[in-house]
């Protein structure tokens, strides 16, 4: 296991000042690469490069959010997921080789919040990182914000304040990232709103690369809420159906 403790090396403060990243990575040129990027981001940074190794540095170091490649020595990026999630709730972006949806499917299952294929770039990766901590802070503010009721739309429950889903009064774990994404359609059900439009809105990123980031999330999303829920636009986006008045 490598430990790398940020050195700004005269690089003035950025908004990612104190946050702790834990980078997990088996390539020691691939994991070089992601903590000097961060580091100039203004990122605490500490690596791992096997399994075990990550759910250890996980547990002793508490990071604010975790780049986690899926194939590692030890046991693999899920299991490291599952594990440290079960511990304490920590954002995940996760890394993957192989362009399979069935792997993308799974890491968001079991606790990703975003995923990117390699290759990938480095001001990609680096914006992703910020997108998912901001949507954390938000998260937080939301939570300590006063109740301003829920969404009821049909059997299904958006509860704002306290960032829970329930269908058919039973609740429904989401990951923030899904969480924000069904807020999002909800906020104008009916509506088809553009790959492109939930990229800006959810993940604040506006190139439109991402789209199969949007697709996959819908795919976990529709996996725990009903897929006859979320209507695909084909060749535009999706749209939030409701019950008929």
């Amino acid at each position: 296991m490598e430990h790398t403790q940020t050195s700004h090396n005269g690089v003035a403060p950025t908004p990612g000042a104190q946050r702790r990243v834990l980078v997990v990575e088996d390539d020691s040129t691939i994991v070089d690469a992601i903590a000097t990027r961060l580091r100039v981001e203004g990122f605490q940074v500490q690596t791992a490069m096997d399994g075990p190794a990550a759910v250890e540095t996980a547990e002793a170091w508490q990071p604010d959010l975790m780049v986690l490649d899926v194939m590692l020595p030890g046991f693999d990026g899920l299991e490291v997921c599952r594990r440290v999630q079960a511990r304490r709730p920590v954002p995940v972006l996760m890394l993957t080789a192989r362009d399979d949806e069935t792997d993308m499917l799974v890491g968001l299952g079991v606790g990703a919040d975003d995923y990117m294929t390699k290759p990938f770039s480095m001001r990609e990766l680096a914006a992703r990182v910020h997108v998912l901590l901001r949507r954390v802070e938000r998260a937080t503010m939301a939570a300590a914000a006063p109740r301003t009721g829920n969404l009821r739309l049909g059997d299904l429950e958006i509860d704002h304040a306290q960032r829970r889903v329930r269908v058919r009064g039973e609740d429904v774990h989401l990951t923030p990232t899904e969480f924000d994404l069904l807020t999002c359609l909800a906020n104008t059900p009916r509506a088809v709103l553009s790959r492109e439009q939930l990229l800006a809105e959810v993940w604040d990123w506006a190139d439109a690369s991402g789209t199969r980031t949007v697709d996959s999330h819908i795919k976990a999303l529709r996996r725990k809420i009903g897929a006859e829920r979320i209507r695909t636009v084909h060749g535009v986006g999706y749209a939030l159906e409701t019950p008929a008045p």
